[in-house]
């Protein structure tokens, strides 16, 4: 929390220059709680815990399938759409891929394209200081959801002023969304994943409502906001030592690729935001990749692995060889060994 006191305190404005200011001329801030969102975090989280005990006691197998798949399918809603596309730019996407996205992200519930990619990109221009919306210094807990709950503070709401959304502002896809959201998130964020199986498989709307919104609902934020909280705390630091994003393997398996978060905040143009792994660690690339083979998706920025190697070698950790399965082993054949190098290179 900022504070009055009189002393001063060495800050980094967005040339990451650092400058050094008085704190009595910055503004004291004390946030506070906001009881509609909190509440609205209370009912579905306890909502989810019972949706949890129908899945075991009551609802039909089927049910229960149904709710994982919606989590992961509309994941990439997020991973592929909001994430890497409208808040990155890391590719470009014809206008069937971007409604399907558009879409799929509305399913996730997590406000609309435009508001979540202001604060991603604010996120990334200013983070770990206090205009950073979910800065992990304030701890796991409001990098994880107290964010959400509590009041902003100032340098946020003044830093989401000033950030570039042309692009967006000229996606008319995404101001489609933007302008119905509230219409949307009934219909396709509640509707849709309730009210199919109880079509389809004659569910229970009661058990449908608390597995397929609340428990589905909880399932999706979470997995968002472990990628806020831990993926910034635990892990190693290959590619920069001196910023809290972390490699971290399973948030990455959890949310469909989006653990390697220290390589991601290093190059966060990198339509992979990872080096190393296959699909299976990286399923959004997969996904984008299979769309790229029918011309949906295009234009894939990348970094070059002499880039890579070169800011590793300059800021990582130490740990960089060893994202190389069996790197170093003694056994490696002199022809394997030469191929490896010259992948480094």
């Amino acid at each position: 929390m900022s504070s009055s006191k009189n002393n001063n305190c060495m800050i980094k404005d967005e040339n990451n220059t650092t400058k050094i200011e008085n704190n009595d001329e910055r503004q004291f801030y004390k946030p506070t709680i906001k009881w509609l969102d909190l509440t609205a975090q209370i009912f579905i989280h306890a909502g989810a815990i019972y949706g949890l005990y129908l899945m075991f006691i009551q609802a039909k197998l089927l049910t229960s399938f149904w709710a994982f798949f919606v989590v992961y399918a509309s994941g990439f809603g997020i991973t592929a759409g909001a994430h890497r596309l409208w808040s990155h730019r890391a590719y470009k996407a014809k206008w069937p891929l971007r409604l399907i996205l558009i879409i799929l992200f509305t399913i996730s519930g997590q406000k609309d394209v435009h508001a979540w990619a202001l604060d991603h990109r604010v996120h990334h221009k200013y983070s770990e200081t206090d205009s950073d919306p979910h800065n992990v210094k304030r701890g796991f807990f409001f990098a994880h959801v107290g964010w959400l709950i509590l009041t902003p503070h100032p340098d946020v709401v003044e830093k989401r002023k000033n950030v570039d959304l042309k692009d967006l502002d000229a996606d008319q896809i995404v101001m489609w969304q933007k302008r119905l959201y509230i219409p949307l998130f009934g219909l396709l964020t509640i509707g849709l994943p309730v009210f199919l199986p109880v079509y389809y498989w004659n569910e229970d709307i009661w058990t449908s409502f608390w597995v397929n919104f609340n428990f589905r609902f909880c399932v999706t934020l979470n997995m968002a906001f472990f990628v806020n909280s831990a993926a910034h705390m635990w892990g190693g630091r290959p590619y920069d030592k001196n910023i809290t994003p972390t490699e971290n393997l399973t948030v990455s398996i959890a949310t469909l690729g989006e653990g390697w978060h220290n390589y991601h905040h290093v190059f966060p143009w990198d339509y992979k935001t990872s080096e190393l792994g296959d699909y299976s660690l990286n399923i959004t690339t997969g996904f984008i990749d299979a769309f790229a083979n029918i011309g949906w998706a295009y234009d894939r920025k990348y970094v070059s692995s002499k880039m890579i190697k070169h800011r590793a070698t300059k800021n990582g950790d130490g740990s960089y060889n060893k994202n190389i399965w069996g790197y170093g082993d003694k056994d490696i054949t002199t022809e394997d060994h030469q191929e490896l190098e010259k992948m480094l290179d």
